[in-house]
């Protein structure tokens, strides 16, 4: 099941910091594809917290720009669910494949423009994640100007198996560079029930990013729920260290 706490883990940089960065920290992702022959290596950590227990991920997200316009993800998580008697599960969480292609760019059409449809496969483990495999395919925007950008999208999910459903997903951010190498912003996201007999929900986020180095970057972003937030999740979090090269 892609709930909202999957998408917090989602998962750009090249060697030298941009002034428009999207993606992580942010649920809504962005069109712009890893840099041609750069790599993007995310070691990340995220969860959301709900009436029904903790549940978070930790684990690595890695990117490689394959020509200009595609970019290849691949993203290896560790699950764990903590739950309200004090149980805890762990194991290999659902392993996700992604191939982001851009279509259009802004120099052509005043917006980047790219899909990014993502594969998630059944897990190795019978203690985490979700036993069966889930398709996402949604497209997503990007504007630049100034220190500004603003970017999102969404998309919809193939996720049938045991009691999940499919469902829909739609985000919008906003960020502005403050620093040269430090970079804030805020998004809103929303997602219909993913479960049957489920709710929909709506959250609020808020990110940041610090460029250490030209290569080492943090990154980190938290948010409470709005919408059924006791049942979907009362806030979400995350954390990462980016190498880029």
């Amino acid at each position: 099941m892609m709930s909202p706490r999957i998408f917090v883990i989602l998962a750009c940089l090249a060697v030298l910091p941009r002034t428009a960065l999207a993606g992580p920290p942010y649920i809504s992702d962005d069109p712009e594809p890893t840099d041609y022959e750069h790599f993007e290596i995310y070691a990340f950590s995220g969860g959301s917290v709900s009436r029904d227990g903790d549940s978070s991920a930790a684990g690595i997200d890695f990117n490689y720009g394959a020509t200009p316009d595609i970019q290849l993800t691949a993203v290896l998580p560790v699950a764990f669910e903590d739950f309200p008697n004090g149980g805890t599960q762990s194991g290999v969480g659902n392993i996700e494949l992604a191939v982001k292609y851009r279509f259009l760019h802004q120099s052509e059409s005043g917006w980047d423009i790219a899909v990014f449809p993502r594969l998630l496969l059944p897990s190795a483990s019978s203690n985490a994640g979700e036993q069966h495999a889930s398709f996402l395919l949604p497209f997503w925007l990007e504007k630049d100007w100034g220190k500004w950008s603003t970017f999102g999208g969404g998309g919809c999910v193939l996720n049938n198996g045991g009691d999940s459903q499919d469902f829909c997903l739609a985000g919008w951010a906003l960020t502005r560079q403050v620093l040269p190498n430090f970079q804030l912003g805020a998004e809103l996201v929303h997602q219909t029930a993913d479960t049957k007999g489920g709710r929909a929900s709506t959250a609020l986020g808020a990110g940041l990013k610090y460029d250490i180095t030209g290569n080492y970057h943090v990154l980190a972003y938290a948010g409470p729920g709005l919408q059924n937030a006791a049942e979907t999740g009362r806030y979400n979090w995350y954390a990462s260290i980016l190498f880029t090269f």
